[in-house]
């Protein structure tokens, strides 16, 4: 057996995305650029005789952080250990950086035994959501996007300043709000289009009522199907309203980081993606 480990292309990591999308992660349909440019070098594929036969995400972030995403071997390639010899490749990228990941709870021992440790849990709602526009909420400008940036690493604990360079810019299927008074972005939501409906996040807001306006200026950007957002557990306000608008629990998962785990700034935000946090 010939396996060799190397780093994605954009062709690559389309590839990746259709057999997330065959997992039930359904991914959004411009993820690919932005997610690549976030670190094109954070990105990996094995070949097993030729063939594409697993794949994995390591970005690195920040000096002190990267998130571990994408981590799929082909079922006609399972039992042999090269998912894990990818796993052991990848994790090598991140370094001495903290590393994060979003995983299923029945992998919860397997993670722990690379030395992840459990931080959090995030739930991903589903359903039908009015959308209603505020007077205040506006799109992003170019202008906006350090602001954006800074804003979503406060929240986050971390920060992701290349992937969301990227992410808040409009594509045919994406698109970036913020809220604003008039005095300059106090919220955002970034919403796009998936295989299936669209997806919220990041929202990021300073109160439970500016998120509510968020997720619902959002909702009024995503005609037809459900809407998804994958909210964490200590954002017990969205959650609760998701709850009151009849949406549905799909699955949760454990926030995991191997290092110190950082520090969300406000619990009034949902995830970008769990496939890069």
């Amino acid at each position: 057996m010939s396996m060799i480990h190397r780093t994605m292309t954009l062709d690559d990591l389309d590839w990746a995305l259709t057999l997330a999308a065959a997992e039930g992660w359904n991914p959004g349909h411009d993820d690919a650029p932005a997610f690549l440019a976030a670190d094109p070098e954070g990105f990996f594929v094995t070949d097993v005789d030729g063939v594409r036969a697993a794949v994995i995400s390591v970005v690195n972030h920040d000096p002190a952080t990267a998130f571990l995403g994408l981590y799929i071997c082909q079922p006609a390639f399972r039992g042999r250990g090269i998912g894990y010899a990818l796993w052991s490749h990848a994790l090598a990228h991140a370094g001495g950086r903290t590393i994060g990941l979003d995983g299923v709870p029945d992998q919860e021992g397997n993670y722990a035994k690379s030395g992840f440790e459990l931080a959090g849990r995030t739930s991903r709602f589903e359903g039908i959501i009015v959308g209603q526009m505020s007077e205040d909420i506006r799109e992003a400008t170019p202008e906006d996007t350090l602001g954006l940036a800074a804003m979503e690493a406060h929240s986050a604990g971390f920060a992701k300043d290349a992937f969301m360079a990227r992410w808040v810019m409009p594509t045919a299927t994406r698109k970036t709000l913020v809220l604003d008074r008039g005095g300059g972005p106090e919220g955002m939501v970034t919403v796009r289009a998936c295989g299936v409906g669209h997806k919220i996040g990041p929202l990021v807001a300073r109160s439970a009522g500016d998120a509510v306006t968020l997720l619902h200026a959002a909702a009024a950007h995503a005609p037809g199907g459900p809407v998804i957002v994958d909210i964490p557990d200590d954002n017990t306000d969205l959650a609760r309203h998701c709850e009151r608008l009849g949406m549905t629990v799909g699955f949760s998962t454990a926030r995991m980081y191997r290092g110190p785990a950082p520090h969300p700034g406000t619990p009034h935000r949902t995830v970008a993606t769990l496939e890069l946090g």
